[in-house]
C-alpha cells in the first residue's frame, strides 16, 4: 500500500469494522506508513471523519511499537485535538503506551519515551478527565494518569480528588472505573 492509497482508503467515506480490520492487517506489515497514518489522524480532527483514528487505534493494539518513532509527534498533537471520536482513540493509545511503560515495563518503551513526552500525555489526560468529554476518553485518561502517578508523585492525590468530586455525576461506566481506580489508590495509601 502507498501513502496515496492509504489516503484514499481513509477519506472515501465511513469505513466498516471489516474495512478497518483489512487496513490494519495491511498496515501491520508496513511500519513505514505509521507516521503518515498519524498525520491523517491529525488532519481528520478538523473534519467529521474519524476513519484514520479508528484505524490508528486498532493498529496500535497489534503493533504498539510502531508508535515509538513517531512518539514526539503523537504527544505534541494531543493537546490540540477537538473531535471526540479522535480524542477517544488517542486516549486509548495513551493508555496502551502507559501500560507498556509502567505496568509491563517494556524496555523498548522505557528507554525511548522522554519525560517531556510523558508530561504532555499527563497534561492531555488531565484535560480530558476534567473537561467536557465523553466517558470512554475519560476512562482511558484515568488509567493513564494512574500509571503516570508512579513517576509523578503529585498525580495520585490530584487524581483521587478529581475522581471523588466527579464520580457521582457521570455514567455507570465512569463510576465503575472511578471506584476501581480509587480502590487501587487506597491500596497505595491515597
Amino acid at each position: 500500500m502507498t501513502e496515496q492509497q492509504l489516503h484514499i482508503a481513509l477519506n472515501s467515506g465511513r469505513l466498516s469494522k471489516a474495512e478497518i480490520n483489512q487496513l490494519v492487517d495491511q498496515l501491520s506489515t508496513q511500519p513505514e506508513l505509521t507516521g503518515y497514518l498519524l498525520q491523517e489522524v491529525f488532519d481528520q480532527d478538523s473534519t467529521d471523519s474519524f476513519s484514520a483514528s479508528w484505524t490508528f487505534d486498532h493498529l496500535m493494539r497489534k503493533k504498539l511499537v510502531y508508535l515509538l518513532p513517531h512518539f514526539e509527534k503523537f504527544t505534541q498533537g494531543l493537546a490540540g485535538l477537538k473531535s471526540e471520536s479522535i480524542i477517544r482513540s488517542m486516549a486509548h493509545v495513551c493508555e496502551f503506551s502507559m501500560e507498556a511503560y509502567f505496568k509491563i515495563k517494556d524496555s523498548v518503551f522505557t528507554k525511548n519515551i522522554t519525560s517531556e513526552q510523558l508530561e504532555r500525555i499527563l497534561t492531555a489526560c488531565f484535560d480530558w478527565l476534567i473537561g467536557n468529554h465523553k466517558v470512554a476518553a475519560k476512562v482511558f485518561a484515568m488509567s493513564s494518569l494512574y500509571y503516570l502517578g508512579q513517576k509523578y508523585d503529585w498525580v495520585h492525590p490530584e487524581l483521587k480528588m478529581v475522581l471523588e468530586q466527579q464520580q457521582h455525576n457521570d455514567s455507570a461506566g465512569y463510576k465503575s472505573r472511578a471506584r476501581k481506580t480509587l480502590t487501587e489508590l487506597k491500596k497505595l495509601g491515597f
